[in-house]
């Protein structure tokens, strides 16, 4: 006879993204997606370019008084896009 072990869906799709190695990706295009929800639409119209590189998200900003003023900010925007996805995914933003 076969041992049945019951497991819930969100379970089984979570073991299989975590082994096929695509958690981190799919969590940092979560955090890119959060930017303008957590940054306000106003900094995401001068929004240009958005990646992550290490742990380090790289943001494009159009606007040089905008991102002398993000910069002071950053530490706060770094702990909002870190709850928007459930965990610590970067450790700092680079304005430039």
């Amino acid at each position: 006879m076969f041992k049945r072990h019951p497991k819930e869906i969100g379970e089984i799709l979570l073991q299989a993204i975590r082994e096929s190695r695509i958690e981190t990706p799919l969590l940092q295009r979560r955090l890119i997606n959060s930017w303008e929800a957590v940054a306000g639409g106003g900094v995401a119209r001068y929004t240009t370019e958005k990646f992550i590189r290490g742990q380090v998200l790289f943001v494009r900003l159009n606007n040089p008084a905008l991102r002398a003023e993000l910069g002071m900010q950053r530490s706060k925007l770094v702990e909002r896009l870190n709850q928007s996805v459930g965990t610590r995914l970067i450790t700092d933003i680079k304005f430039y």
